[in-house]
């Protein structure tokens, strides 16, 4: 189960939590760094998770859960969130949405054959002066049109490419 974190960065975390007057207040990072040295959390990572936050598996389980940007299962190595907010809907977010899918050849919770990217509706990304909206990993996307997709895609792909996946 350890394997899920470098030795380095579990023992800092698990410093942290002793250190901690409140161990529970640790479950996003913990999830993060989980996250980031294996893409996503696997079942043994909320296992781990609890064993260093001294907590339940269902007090990080409901974390997990309940934020978007905490993967649950295997993603690409690029997560596309695109904004389904009423805002973003009015601005042609299910344009944009139908655009992706096309060009992309997935739905929503899919990952493409080549495992680059996985597609996500997400609840809001507080881009609504700018909507449609998307983000790929910390980058946000504003006023997002069908031909600005084949841009901001060839440049997430090369991105990969030229330096390896950055942290999603």
């Amino acid at each position: 189960m350890t394997d899920l974190l470098q030795p380095d960065i579990l023992a800092a975390l698990q410093d942290r939590a002793a250190a901690s007057a409140h161990p529970r207040e640790l479950v996003v990072d913990v999830l993060r760094a989980i996250q980031d040295q294996h893409g996503w959390v696997p079942d043994e990572g909320v296992r781990l998770a609890a064993q260093i936050l001294g907590i339940l598996e269902i007090e990080v389980e409901e974390v997990a859960t309940f934020y978007d940007k905490i993967y649950r299962r295997p993603v690409g190595k690029k997560v596309i969130h695109v904004c389904d907010s009423i805002c973003c809907w009015l601005g042609g977010g299910e344009e944009l949405l139908a655009a992706l899918q096309a060009k992309l050849g997935i739905a929503p919770g899919e990952t493409t054959a080549d495992g680059v990217f996985t597609l996500l509706p997400t609840c809001c990304l507080g881009a609504c002066g700018d909507t449609p909206a998307l983000m790929i990993g910390l980058t946000t996307y504003g006023r997002v049109t069908a031909e600005r997709l084949d841009e901001i895609l060839a440049k997430e792909r090369n991105s990969i490419t030229a330096i390896g996946s950055p942290p999603l």
